[in-house]
């Protein structure tokens, strides 16, 4: 038999009052526990929550503001409910005549019992927060901007108090109190997750409890696990990630938006990403991605770029079906959706034989190519950029698929040239790797300049070998030979690269570059070398014993002897 809520009193005398009858009752009660006749170890258990109750009752008498707490309007009327009920009870065990059945007092003695329980854990919460040594806690009055750290303390608190004690409408209360608080103060979440129970906030995340509270409790766990990496912490070591993947995959759409935010916070760090394949995730956020709002897809993706990193997860992303759903989303998602899609992609994309054949099987190739020609943002090409770099060593099909595509080609070209320093170190990177045909060398010549340019720059590491790699690639077609040493500001740019005192890019580059100049024995490229003073450079490297430089000298020198001879012969 459950017991009665009684009607909350409206005076402090009427409190008073209440508080009287539960000290009488409760002083029965302790001596009729010892009397009693029947379920002796049952009033055992019983007379050991009477007198923590007596403690608990007692401290409440002597904290100063006891009866300005609504907390206790409900919860001292339920208390003297359920001791009354188990006076009653105590009368029938200590009665031997009583002739009712025993199993049906038996259960009722178990129910006041357990209903005692709770009432004592909530006193010792209220009692514990400190709420009651505090003039009118009330919850909905949040503190001012110029609020102390310990008025803020105590209010977070009080306000845990309430959620965890109190009815709906004050667990209702006190979370939208929770969010004004989180959403006004961007420093309040790492105290919310000290002084508040944020366990007990996770808890409220489960179906079966009230769909409002449910809604905002929902909402300020993500508010909180997307605040700093403190509370995002806490939320993660009390068990929130489990209860975000749940609602994730079978919450309303409002709440997977909210669920899918904290998943993506939460797996931002490395240490907590693993546990996603611990609560089976993988297939939930695919399936987020696959058929979520846009919100929802846009963090969704997120998280599973974060996780992506993670060994053991990265198989299952491919088993999962992840690769079509992030291939989908490079071409539909929004723009944050799409360069996240693309980080992923570009991460699987490097991963193995196994991630990288999937990715071609559906067509992913083909789709990064025309991204590169449709997408503006820096990063997201980035992305597709190293994820078609990848793919383009898995195979000699992917290789002839980039080789062959003009449009493609061009566009790199265009990068080079215009890109910032990290897209014109992957194109040239890209140029400078396929067997790229004579006809679309020839298409991109125009980028020759810029990659001489980039051979000056010390950074990006790498990017100095990118470029010559490049250029020396283009340098094999003769018009384009021509058309560099036609450019003054490059030739130059080359000569003061070979100068010994240079120390700014390493002598193999810019020996690199002059050697496919003369390799193809043009005079009109050698003489403008030799006029710009590329010899006596290359001479000072080939007795340095700089890679290659011997051979060029060579060349220049040969031509240079051809030329004194024939004007000896004319004279």
């Amino acid at each position: 038999m459950q017991p009665t809520t009684a009607k909350p009193p409206t005076s402090t005398s009427a409190l008073q009052i209440l508080l009287n009858l539960i000290n009488e009752t409760l002083s029965h009660l302790l001596l009729s526990s010892l009397t009693v006749r029947s379920f002796i170890g049952r009033w055992q258990v019983l007379h050991s929550k009477l007198t923590s109750l007596s403690s608990s009752i007692s401290s409440i008498s002597d904290s100063p503001h006891w009866a300005e707490n609504p907390l206790l309007h409900t919860l001292l009327p339920n208390l003297l409910s359920t001791l009354q009920r188990l006076k009653a009870l105590s009368d029938q065990c200590t009665d031997a005549t009583y002739a009712g059945g025993k199993l049906h007092l038996q259960s009722d003695l178990d129910m006041a019992s357990a209903a005692l329980s709770n009432q004592l854990h909530d006193l010792d919460l209220l009692l514990r927060s400190g709420v009651l040594h505090q003039s009118n806690a009330i919850v909905l009055s949040h503190p001012g901007p110029g609020s102390g750290k310990d008025d803020l303390g105590f209010f977070i608190r009080d306000l845990f108090t309430r959620l965890q004690i109190g009815g709906v409408e004050f667990k209702k209360k006190a979370l939208e109190s929770l969010l004004h608080l989180l959403e006004d103060d961007e420093k309040s979440a790492s105290l919310v997750a000290k002084e508040g129970n944020v366990a007990y906030l996770i808890h409220l995340l489960d179906f079966h409890n009230q769909p409002g509270v449910r809604e905002q409790a929902t909402c300020a766990v993500s508010a909180l696990a997307a605040a700093n990496d403190e509370s995002r912490k806490v939320v993660f070591e009390e068990g929130g990630l489990g209860p975000l993947l749940r609602i994730l995959e079978s919450g309303s759409t409002a709440l997977k938006e909210k669920a899918a935010i904290a998943v993506e916070a939460i797996t931002a760090d490395p240490e907590n990403a693993w546990a996603v394949s611990a609560y089976g995730g993988v297939a939930v956020l695919v399936e987020a991605c696959r058929s979520g709002s846009p919100a929802t897809q846009t963090h969704a993706v997120g998280a599973i770029r974060n996780v992506a990193n993670v060994e053991d997860i990265k198989m299952g992303l491919g088993e999962e079906g992840a690769v079509p759903v992030l291939l989908q989303l490079l071409v539909s998602g929004n723009g944050v959706a799409q360069e996240k899609a693309a980080s992923t992609v570009a991460v699987l994309a490097s991963s193995g034989e196994y991630l990288r054949d999937l990715i071609v099987q559906e067509r992913g190739l083909q789709r990064l190519m025309h991204l590169v020609q449709d997408i503006s943002s820096s990063d997201t090409l980035e992305h597709v950029l190293r994820a078609v770099i990848s793919l383009s060593s898995s195979s000699d099909h992917t290789a002839r698929i980039l080789s062959s595509s003009t449009i493609f080609i061009i566009q790199i070209g265009e990068l080079i040239k215009r890109g910032n320093l990290v897209l014109q170190q992957l194109s040239a990177l890209l140029v400078g790797s396929l067997a790229i045909s004579d006809g679309n060398k020839r298409a991109i010549g125009s980028c020759m300049g810029s990659l001489v340019k980039l051979m000056e720059s010390p950074k990006p590491v790498g990017l100095q070998e990118s470029a010559t790699q490049a250029l020396v690639s283009l340098l094999t077609v003769r018009s384009n030979r021509k058309e560099l040493v036609r450019d003054e500001k490059s030739v130059m740019r080359l000569v003061l690269m070979l100068d010994p005192k240079n120390e700014t890019v390493a002598k193999t580059f810019p020996v690199m570059v002059v050697a496919a100049i003369v390799a193809g024995g043009s005079h009109s490229c050698r003489k403008r070398l030799l006029d710009a003073g590329a010899h006596p450079h290359l001479q000072r490297l080939s007795e340095m014993e700089v890679a290659g430089a011997k051979r060029a000298v060579q060349r220049l020198a040969g031509n240079r002897l051809k030329t004194i001879f024939s004007r000896t012969w004319r004279e």
